[in-house]
């Protein structure tokens, strides 16, 4: 669920985040032996071989990969990147192996995660990678899970964790969390303007990156339900003229939802061309839009930044009006939220941050790198204050009916093949804990809101959630992850 893929955001395609910017936390002391132990391959001992040359540093990890990944277009310090966040990974153990594939489980104290790192290797030697990842993973079923806190305790703890990682200069922006709707701690940390030593505040805006694609959701949810959307109907119906026949003609509003439209992304060479004259929802459409699909409708799930662009461009047309007019005065009007927006980069918000990510070993500005304002696929900025009256207003059922809250938060789209894709705003489940809301990165910004529903509120009972985190940071990715991650897995 990040916004931007580019070369600062760094691993964008390969990991969750992109380097050791939160305090790290040991992961917790196996609690029994593991099962059987998996038989070493060919695959496995690439990987082993791969996490140890990140150990040695970035010099060993930069030569390995070009030798055992000769075909890689990463630039080195995107390489680099990769290798500290897998140096830094402490390894549980390997769990699956083929010859041509294999599965290591450890825990990245950058993200407060345990995760799967996967390798694909050719079946015949010399073994090259062909396939690398890393996505969260449950804590293995050995690994006694951290300790549930009480509201006082948590606030403690997150205090503690939150000013050794500001004093390390690892973490700069705010965190809310509430009970029942009330905040037990709001608080910031860091500086929002390194350069005039401007000290970050509980009101002070910070860009969210993807965290907009909630009020994209809301926004195409309101509109079904005032039956001006048919979910299930191609979105040729409401962009007439689209085009591409195809994408028009057999991509519905639900693919767009779920991801599974294969409209691809917007980042690139042509973003990087055209930045700063991409200015509205159709200015995207005009320069993608006769790019044929990358898949057939409902194949597969794949992030698509431009399939929120166009359901942006979706609520224009069905509405009369422009995006940002609409959200203000059916999302942010009716929830509370002042202190929310996606004004161009050009206007002086006295209290919106600066962006900082890391390059080359040194902190330095991201501004270089924003789209010219937020959009429909995120980008734009917001206080946690003005979250929390989001997820206030959202399980009150004052953004839609409880019968489109529970559309939007458990509903989805199911493929020909029986696969059930949930839309990009909810249901993911931490340790089994379901939580709804949407994370966003990209460089020089991280943010998470995650809404965990009191009991009844599933059943379309309005109230408050049980609990509600939100962190924004004015740094890279993981800065905000690693907090809404130690905070997520404590709460009572």
């Amino acid at each position: 669920m990040t916004y931007r893929i580019g070369p600062a955001a760094a691993l964008a395609a390969f990991l969750l985040a992109s380097g050791p910017f939160a305090a790290a936390q040991p992961p917790p002391a196996p609690a029994a032996p593991s099962a059987s132990p998996v038989a070493e391959t060919a695959a496995s001992e690439l990987g082993r071989r791969l996490l140890a040359a990140a150990k040695a540093g970035d010099d060993a990890f930069l030569a390995f990969s070009h030798e055992v990944d000769p075909n890689s277009k990463r630039p080195d310090d995107v390489t680099r990147t990769m290798g500290q966040q897998l140096a830094a990974i402490q390894l549980h153990g390997l769990v699956a192996a083929t010859p041509t594939h294999a599965e290591f489980q450890g825990y990245d104290p950058n993200i407060e995660s345990w995760v799967l790192l996967t390798l694909d290797v050719p079946a015949d030697a010399p073994h090259t990678i062909t396939g690398l990842g890393l996505r969260a993973s449950r804590r293995p079923a050995d690994v006694a899970a951290p300790p549930r806190l009480q509201p006082a305790a948590l606030v403690a703890a997150t205090r503690q964790r939150l000013e050794a990682a500001a004093a390390a200069d690892r973490f700069s922006g705010a965190v809310l969390i509430e009970e029942a709707g009330k905040p037990v701690l709001s608080a910031a940390y860091g500086l929002a303007d390194r350069e005039a030593k401007i000290p970050a505040a509980t009101d002070t805006q910070f860009r969210f990156g993807s965290m907009g694609k909630m009020f994209t959701a809301v926004s195409i949810m309101q509109l079904i339900q005032a039956g001006k959307i048919d979910p299930t109907a191609p979105i040729g119906r409401y962009l007439t003229g689209y085009p591409n026949r195809d994408i028009a003609d057999h991509v519905t509003v639900n693919n767009l939802l779920t991801h599974t439209g294969g409209t691809g992304d917007i980042f690139g060479p042509q973003f990087e061309a055209h930045r700063l004259a991409l200015k509205e929802p159709a200015d995207y459409v005009a320069l993608y839009g006769a790019r044929a699909p990358l898949f057939a409708p409902g194949a597969r799930n794949q992030y698509s930044n431009y399939g929120f662009m166009l359901l942006g461009r979706i609520v224009e047309t069905v509405s009369g009006q422009s995006y940002d007019d609409y959200i203000s005065a059916h999302i942010f009007k009716a929830a509370g939220m002042t202190a929310t927006g996606n004004r161009p980069e050009t206007v002086h918000l006295p209290k919106r941050a600066m962006v900082y990510m890391r390059r080359g070993g040194q902190v330095v500005s991201a501004a270089d790198t924003l789209p010219w304002r937020g959009t429909p696929a995120g980008g734009g900025y917001s206080t946690t204050g003005d979250l929390g009256r989001f997820a206030n207003a959202l399980m009150a059922n004052r953004l839609l009916d409880a019968a489109h809250t529970k559309m939007l938060t458990d509903g989805g789209f199911t493929g020909a093949d029986g696969k059930f894709w949930r839309y990009d705003f909810g249901a993911p489940a931490a340790d089994g804990r379901r939580y709804y809301g949407h994370n966003g990165g990209a460089p020089g910004m991280n943010g998470e809101l995650r809404i965990f529903p009191a009991e009844g509120a599933r059943d379309g009972k309005p109230g408050h959630p049980a609990y509600t985190v939100a962190v924004l940071a004015n740094r890279d990715p993981p800065a905000a992850t690693g907090v809404a991650n130690f905070i997520t897995d404590r709460l009572p």
